[in-house]
């Protein structure tokens, strides 16, 4: 079934005005026409999407899905109209980057800005997103790239290794191990935890860890983003595991001590991922070669890497 844009934004325009004359008026239609576009339309649809009253329309449960549905094609439109125009003004692409916190916080900004600075007339979006939610964003073409802990498990996906990071215990300054210099995970887990929501790569892997020992991870608080984990482990309400780097920034500005985690697991990598295609679009291919110039032989998945991808 085809629409066409007239007829929905005039179902816009008698949503917002109650009024199939005010609707028709709004959208420089003659009444007798817009009447007429609405009829077919409910017609074709199977369903009435207004109930008539004395006092003008009111949407059906059918006329509200309707109606979301056209805001979004507005603002997806709109967006599409933007993109395109910067064209005319010299923009020569648009890369769209998602990644998880973790990456964002350690490691991604300085590369981020080297290459805008590179690569001027490239507009770049960047959203924060769980691993989880990056690799999906990706192999479904929501976004170009994405930067995500490893294992990279969707086919649709090439992956290839960008950089580390390592993560560190933070406790309140009162707290038993305050005084300490490094800590275990298993010395961690008689305290609550204060962690990221559910999703997030290093809850998985502290949920794994503490199974792995027979224990279970006292998740008291489930927040997003790094400083409100660490305002609340400041205020006394648990524990938590952060990016080395973002914890020893926060003990300048929170009541909190930073202890290395003695654990392997602590130094973990990260990965960027783009979707598996014979050669990347050429905007796709110089972030990635501007951000792993000489992809690591371990960067290897089930499927090929992004070191095997011809430039366009």
């Amino acid at each position: 079934m085809r629409f066409d844009l007239v007829t929905l934004n005039l179902v816009l325009a008698i949503a917002e005005t109650s009024s199939i004359t005010r609707g028709a008026e709004r959208e420089s239609l003659a009444l007798a026409a817009a009447s007429k576009r609405l009829s077919d339309l409910e017609t074709r649809l199977g369903v009435a999407l207004f109930e008539r009253r004395a006092r003008g329309v009111e949407l059906t449960e059918a006329g509200r899905a309707l109606v979301r549905h056209i805001r979004s094609l507005n603002a997806s439109l709109l967006a599409l109209e933007s993109e395109v125009v910067e064209f005319s003004r010299g923009i020569k692409g648009h890369l769209r980057i998602v990644a998880n916190a973790g990456a964002i916080a350690e490691c991604l900004p300085p590369d981020l800005a080297a290459f805008s600075t590179a690569h001027p007339l490239i507009r770049i979006s960047l959203e924060d997103l769980t691993s989880a939610e990056v690799q999906a964003a990706v192999a479904e073409g929501r976004a170009d790239v994405g930067i995500c802990a490893p294992p990279v498990l969707d086919a649709r996906l090439q992956a290839v290794a960008y950089r580390s990071g390592t993560l560190a215990a933070i406790v309140p300054r009162k707290h038993a191990l305050a005084g300490r210099k490094r800590v275990r995970f298993d010395e961690l887990l008689d305290d609550d935890f204060v962690g990221l929501h559910v999703g997030a790569s290093v809850q998985e892997l502290m949920h794994g860890q503490a199974l792995a020992l027979g224990r279970t991870l006292k998740a008291r608080l489930q927040v997003r983003g790094f400083d409100a984990i660490a305002q609340m482990v400041g205020a006394g309400l648990g524990v938590a595991v952060l990016p080395a780097v973002v914890a020893e920034r926060f003990a300048q500005l929170f009541s909190i001590r930073v202890l290395a985690l003695d654990e392997p697991w602590a130094t973990r990598d990260y990965q960027l991922v783009v979707r598996a295609q014979p050669v990347l679009p050429s905007v796709v291919q110089r972030f990635v070669t501007a951000l792993c110039p000489t992809p690591a032989p371990n960067a290897r998945q089930s499927h090929p890497t992004t070191s095997e991808v011809k430039p366009s």
